[in-house]
């Protein structure tokens, strides 16, 4: 396993440890899917998450792969979570599209 997939692996786990003392307490790392990858958390009712640990992100492609592991995953909601390098999983951001974000708002 490659250092970037060794650390991509970690901040997945991390993740999902943060996300269940938050008051998800079904989130968990979910096994890798291929072409019909569905996310890499589960136990987030109605959301798909997609994570990424690396120094650089490209947010178009990012985004892409979100929403198609959310057509997967047939769940209308998703977004990008971006490892602030150096930071606890906490101060990770939380990237999704403005339609979602004002929906969200909305409610």
């Amino acid at each position: 396993m490659t250092k970037a997939r060794r650390r991509g692996s970690a901040f997945e786990r991390e993740f999902c440890d943060w996300l269940t003392t938050v008051g998800w307490p079904d989130a968990e790392r979910r096994v890798m899917g291929g072409t019909l990858d569905r996310g890499d958390v589960a136990g987030v009712r109605g959301w798909t998450l997609e994570l990424k640990a690396t120094r650089y992100a490209d947010l178009g492609p990012a985004m892409r792969e979100a929403k198609k592991e959310s057509e997967n995953a047939g769940t209308t909601k998703y977004a990008l979570v971006k490892k602030w390098a150096n930071h606890g999983v906490d101060e990770s951001f939380v990237i999704l599209p403005a339609w979602l974000w004002a929906e969200i708002v909305a409610d």
